[in-house]
């Protein structure tokens, strides 16, 4: 029986941290936001490029602190906080503070899991008003968004959903001080996409099962960050803050565990990738969710 348990319980450990990090984006590496300044496409080094900004300085628009990380990432030193503001213009009208892998990994064939965990505040909140784009590709196959989305009924919309090809397949409601845990599942191959989910310290589980996508990246076009649309008669000059942790890109068999891989892998390591299998439930789920505190 003791043999047995301690099987169950090892069984249980490899799942919960059995990937291999391709890219690493836990800003572990960073001593403050000025260390993205260090990246040009002329000197590109470190694991993000930064250039989808606004006219200010980086901490305008980007700050690293360990109370903006999710609690329970243990894995993770700090998080970052991402700031969009009437002076965040680029190349448009649109308010967008965006980051992007720097890497020559493989985060963009086989099949591939991008991990990050996400929260807001009461403090600078988000408008409920305006679509927000969050951690999209740009051809925006998949991704999620926040608030109300161009062309719906209504005025505002609490909601953060997660989008595939344009369609809403799941969303809960985007409370201050919780954060939620997310994992988009990538087979390139099957041109598939599935959806993992918790929140505060719960281990991910696949809420969404794999539907089709148009997957598609080179890797270099997936944006941390929030792209805000403009909306006449709504616009206004509040900040928002965006909070983020636990960033990184993994093949193999997920990691569920909020925790995070302990082992941190170079921004220009590069492996092979494999699939993985969970439960998983049904296309379009509702989760309520934990509350956490942050200092901001």
């Amino acid at each position: 029986m003791f043999g047995q348990a301690l099987l169950a319980a090892a069984t249980l450990a490899g799942s919960a941290a059995a990937g291999t990090v391709l890219w690493d984006g836990r800003f572990n590496e960073f001593n403050s936001s000025a260390d993205l300044n260090n990246w040009s496409w002329a000197n590109q080094v470190g694991p993000y490029q930064y250039y989808i900004h606004g006219s200010g300085d980086v901490t305008d628009y980007v700050n690293l602190s360990p109370s903006y990380k999710n609690p329970a990432d243990t894995a993770s030193a700090q998080g970052v906080r991402i700031t969009i503001d009437p002076t965040a213009k680029w190349n448009s009208d649109m308010w967008r503070t965006e980051l992007i892998p720097q890497t020559s990994a493989a985060i963009a064939s086989g099949t591939v899991f991008y991990h990050f965990s996400i929260s807001r505040s009461a403090t600078n909140a988000p408008s409920t008003a305006h679509e927000h784009q969050v951690n999209f590709f740009e051809s925006h196959f998949t991704e999620l968004k926040y608030g109300w989305l161009s062309g719906a009924a209504g005025e505002t919309n609490p909601n953060l959903q997660w989008m595939v090809g344009g369609a809403s397949k799941w969303s809960a409601p985007f409370d201050p001080d919780v954060w939620h845990n997310v994992a988009y599942e990538i087979d390139f191959a099957a041109q598939t996409v599935a959806f993992w989910h918790s929140t505060g310290a719960d281990a991910l589980v696949r809420t969404v099962a794999p539907v089709a996508a148009s997957a598609s990246s080179n890797g270099a076009d997936w944006h941390l960050g929030v792209l805000r649309l403009p909306r006449s008669g709504y616009d206004s000059d509040d900040a928002e803050d965006w909070f983020f942790s636990g960033v990184y890109v993994e093949s193999g068999d997920i990691t569920t565990s909020v925790a995070g891989p302990g082992e941190r892998a170079s921004s220009s390591s590069s492996s092979s990738s494999s699939s993985s299998e969970s439960t998983e439930s049904t296309e379009t789920t509702t989760t309520t969710a934990d509350v956490s505190t942050r200092a901001v």
